[in-house]
Formats: C-alpha cells, structure tokens, sequence
C-alpha cells in the first residue's frame, strides 16, 4: 500500500494508531491522578487563578497575571466540569499529555515514511518522566507542549512531496498562536518555523537548487508550491497573533490598552530578578541532568513518602545527545529532510532559552526539546535495516522502560516510595 501522508489525507491506519496513542496515553495519566489531595509546587499559583477566573463576579482577574491566560482558561473549564478537586485540576493536564504524545507520534509519521519508527518515538517519549510528571500537575507546560507538537507535525508534513495541501502551514500557525497563549516559549517553534520559511522563500528567489537534488532534500523548488508571501503572512502572521489575542477576550474584552499592559507586565515580571530559588538551573546542564526540581517531598506515614521529581529519564536524556549529533551531521553532510527538520526543533525548543533575558531557569523548561530528541533517536535507530539495528532498538526501548520504573516511586505520588528506596534513586548529591 502507498505511504499517504498522516495529516493531509488522514489514512485510517494512522488514525486509528493516534487514536489509541491519545487513549492508551489519558488512561496512563489519569491513574492515580488525584495524589496527592492538595495542591503543590506551582499548582498552589495556577489552581487558584484558574478558580478566580471562575468567579465573574470579581470581574478583572488579579492572580498570576505574569502568565498568558489560556492554560489556566482550559484549567477552569476542567474545575467546571469536574468540580474543585485533585481530579478537576488536573484532568485536562492529562489530557493535553495524550494530546502531546499523539502530537509526537504525528510529527514521526511527517518525518518517516515507517510507521513502526513513528510508534516506537512515541513509545520512547512516553517513557520520559518529565513528560510523565507534567502530564500529572496543573501547570503550564504540559498545554504549550501539546499544541507546539501539533504545531510541528503540521509544519513538517509539509515538506513532503505526497501532501499538495494549503491546509497544513495554516494548522501549524493556528497552534503556535495557541501554546504562545499558554506560555511564551511556544514562540520558539513559531520563530523556527518563520525563519525556515524566509530561508527557503531567499532561496527560491535566488533559484537555488541542488545539482544532485533528491526527493530526501530539506530544499527543493517546488516545496509549498502556491503558497505565496501574503499566505505566509497570514498564517505564520495574522493567524497566531489573533489567536493569541482572543485568548484574552473573556478576561479583557475588546480594550487595546488593557491587552498591552498585559503583555508590558508579562515581560517585565519575567525579565526582572526574582528571589533565588533552591532548585533553578543553567540551561547548559539540562540535558545532563545536573539539577532536577523537587515537586512534592512529603510524608504521609511511617516510612511512607509521596515524593515528586521533574527528573527525566537517564537513558533518554543521555542517549539524546549523541542522536541530536547524528541529524546534524547527516543535514549538512545528506542534506536530509528529516535530520533537519528534527535538528532544527530541537534547536529552537532548546537553545532559545540562551538569548532570552530570563530571570530564573529551572529543568523543566527543557520538556519540549527533550520530546523532540525521541525523534532524534528513532531516526538513529531506524536508518538502517541492519538485523543488529532491530536488537538496538529492542534494547534500547527495554532499557528506557527499565529506568522508567526504577523512578516511578520518585515520578507518580500515588506510588508512594520508603526513605531507603528515596536514598537509593538519588544517583548524585545535586539531586536532592
């Protein structure tokens, strides 16, 4: 059967394999969802803004305003739903994580032709407890990781020669809009996305081309044939910017002045030297897991923990790193769509974090660049069909669920852990 690409024409074979990654995913995320019974770490900041937005009665919300409003939008809708509980604050969590993860598994079916390779990114993705964790706390960044894969997946599906549609960069501008309305940094894969476009736009006015071109190439002539610059414009433009400006009708109505003070006040609250916290991070010792953030640490027994840490998992981080490598080389050495496609992601989502004028950093912030290194990895894993390739990938995978179980009693709450299992999973002293 032909490969038919996943998001232009929707073939029922990759339909239903993301539908039962969206199921599989929520079903995992939501056991033990409602440990603990109290709000922690930045939940006691967002659960109480989501409340608050809620209650119209007290008009202008005044909580957590140095954030964008709609994560803690789609929080309140859940407390509507489900009532203010563990389970009301965190179920749409769990499912922007579903939402994630059939996020990632899209983007492998826009980068290789291979279904197998695209299920076994999502699989190593999903054993990452980073993504994991955030898919269990009412915070932000679960929201903006959700919509920036979709967002990627779209964008990529449009390098490929078998999708003729217009639909895809419109998609794609259309999510970036949404996770830079539940976070700022979901502007880095929009940034990516606009900078490919005027590379690619320069080289076609140039009339570039390569004088051995191959249907693998990042470039070609005829990529996003008919798209001119005002389509560009308003779906890299006009499209993100409106959607992110409605994210702020329900609070702010149609006042101009009241949307730019937000955003005066976003920037400066974010930029401005905050109390030093125990936990915060340089960006260069992410991917290393130098320095991990303690969730929730606290004692509910005798010689029973409910312990939470934003660790990730070892074998992923660490095998990362040399598969980020690998798709650089082979985009400048083959040219190749994929390897560049997954390299410059991985770029935006990760080394942005350096030119920003951040005040306080913390590990976390490396959840999306992490998500994206899964790609990485399977396309090492699968570049050849080599048969001691097909044992790589087997033990590989076996591995990272290995380590994903050793750190559940330190990743899920409800899986409550003993001080000597606590003193045995912390590897190194910087992370306590």
């Amino acid at each position: 059967m032909t490969d038919i690409d996943p998001i232009a024409r929707f073939e029922w074979r990759t339909v239903a394999a993301g539908s039962i990654v969206l199921l599989l995913s929520l079903a995992v995320f939501l056991a033990g969802i409602g440990t603990p019974d109290h709000p922690y770490f930045d939940e006691t900041h967002y659960v109480p803004a989501a409340r608050q937005l809620l209650q119209t009665h007290l008009g202008v919300p005044t909580l957590n305003l140095e954030r964008p409003p709609l994560a803690k939008e789609l929080m309140a809708l859940s407390i509507w739903l489900f009532g203010d509980n563990p389970f009301g604050w965190r179920f749409m969590s769990a499912l922007f994580g579903a939402l994630a993860m059939t996020g990632i598994y899209l983007c492998g079916r826009a980068l290789f032709r291979d279904q197998r390779a695209a299920l076994w990114a999502t699989a190593i993705a999903a054993l990452n407890q980073m993504l994991f964790v955030q898919a269990r706390i009412a915070m932000l960044d679960i929201f903006a990781l959700a919509f920036v894969l979709w967002g990627l997946a779209a964008f990529m599906a449009s390098f490929r020669q078998d999708v003729r549609t217009r639909a895809l960069p419109y998609a794609a501008g259309l999510c970036f809009g949404l996770a830079t309305a539940c976070k700022w940094s979901g502007v880095f894969a929009w940034g990516m996305c606009i900078a490919i476009v005027a590379v690619v736009l320069v080289l076609r006015s140039w009339r570039t081309q390569f004088e051995d071109a191959r249907p693998t190439d990042w470039y070609r002539p005829d990529l996003w044939a008919g798209m001119r610059g005002r389509d560009w414009l308003l779906c890299l433009g006009l499209i993100p910017i409106a959607v992110y400006v409605a994210a702020y009708l329900p609070i702010y109505g149609f006042s101009p002045a009241a949307l730019l003070e937000a955003q005066r006040r976003i920037f400066q609250d974010n930029t401005t030297l905050a109390t030093p916290h125990p936990y915060m991070s340089a960006w260069p010792s992410w991917p290393f897991l130098i320095r991990p953030v303690w969730f929730l640490f606290e004692k509910v027994g005798e010689d029973r923990y409910w312990a939470v840490l934003s660790l990730g998992n070892p074998v992923i981080f660490w095998g990362a790193i040399p598969a980020i490598l690998v798709c650089l080389r082979d985009w400048i050495v083959s040219r190749r769509r994929d390897a560049f496609l997954i390299a410059a992601s991985y770029t935006a989502l990760y080394l942005a974090w350096t030119v920003l004028p951040r005040a306080v950093g913390f590990s976390f912030y490396y959840l999306p660049a992490a998500t994206v290194a899964s790609l990485a990895l399977a396309y090492c894993f699968f570049r050849s069909d080599v048969k001691r390739w097909l044992w790589a990938r087997w033990i590989f995978l076996a591995a990272a669920l290995a380590s994903f179980v050793l750190f559940l009693p330190v990743s899920a709450a409800s899986v409550e852990t003993s001080l000597a299992g606590f003193e045995r999973l912390m590897w190194f002293a910087s992370w306590r």
